[in-house]
Parts: C-alpha cells; structure tokens; sequence
C-alpha cells in the first residue's frame, strides 16, 4: 500500500530499489578521499603560516660580507684575553655572567644575545649590568627547551664570545675565543 503523501518519483525509486544519491555508502567513501585531502592542505597552510622559522635573511650579502669584522672581534677577544662563564640562577630568569680580561679594562656593561637555532621569534638581547667584581647579571624572559646559542660583547661591539647550551639540562656553559680566531 502506497503513502498518499509520497511523491510519484519516490514510488518509483522504490519500485526500482534505486536511493538518492546521498544516501549511498559509497560515494561518501570516495568523496572522503579528496575532502581528506584538502582538511590537510589547509592545515599545512595554517602550520606555515602560524610558525615561521625565520632562516632566510633578507640581507644575506650583507651579512656575508661583515663575517670579517665578527672574525675580527673574536680575535681581539683572543688578544685580549677575554672569557666568561655564563650561568642561570635557579629561578631560570637571571642571567649571571663571570667575566674575565686579562689585558684591558673591565666594560662599563655587556650585551648578550641569547638565539633559538631555528625560530627567530624566541631570540632574547639582553644587557648586562655590572653586579660587584667581575660579574654581570641581567633579566632573562623564560626559555624554551632546546639548544641556544649565546653571542656575548662589550657595548662598543669591539670583542665577542660565542658558545651554546642545552636548556634546561646545563645552567652555565664557559665561553671562550675560538683557537681559530688566532
């Protein structure tokens, strides 16, 4: 017995054992594909947008060619007998710096840069202020967990020591000029 209130073109459907198009299985299983597909295109999309990784310079020529005067602040770190203990306080956000200079004076104050490998957005430049004897000390923002890279000079740019360090595993690390810059 047919419903009154069906249409003409649903008796047949069901005279002929035929659904609408969206009531079968498997087209839904072959648009799931392609919909996979672009669900994860525009994730992607969002991951490079969301986290630039900051490794390409805009000014890399120039960059290339000031390697000489950085060459030339390590050798004079050398000369100078420079070097430095560089060490977090157990409240992981003060930077404690023990430096030493054998030939000259002691800076008036310190700059120290503490760069993320990878992600240019968690750098930290951080100026250093005498604390009493050789040490320096400074505000740290939180750090990640990761490797750092510790770029330390004087104001006047004129000497610089490099190093890195794995947070949170070492709180000091020693840097000293490179042999090399000799």
């Amino acid at each position: 017995m047919r419903n009154p209130a069906s249409s003409p073109a649903e008796g047949r459907e069901q005279a002929l054992g035929a659904r609408p198009w969206y009531r079968e299985p498997w087209v839904w299983g072959l648009a799931a594909g392609p919909a996979a597909v672009v669900a994860a295109g525009f994730a992607t999309l969002w991951i490079a947008f969301k986290s630039d990784d900051g490794l390409v310079v805009e000014d890399y020529y120039k960059q290339g060619l000031a390697i000489h005067q950085v060459l030339d602040r390590e050798r004079s770190a050398l000369r100078r007998g420079v070097s430095a203990e560089v060490r977090l306080e157990d409240d992981g956000r003060t930077v404690v710096v023990g430096l030493t200079v054998k030939d000259g004076p002691l800076p008036t104050a310190l700059v120290l840069k503490v760069i993320h490998p990878t992600r240019a957005g968690y750098d930290q430049t951080l100026r250093l202020l005498p604390a009493g004897g050789h040490e320096f000390r400074g505000a740290l923002a939180p750090l990640s967990f990761g490797r750092w890279v510790l770029n330390l000079e004087d104001e006047r740019s004129t000497w610089r020591l490099t190093g890195s360090f794995w947070y949170p595993e070492r709180a000091a690390v020693r840097l000293t000029p490179p042999p090399a810059a000799s």
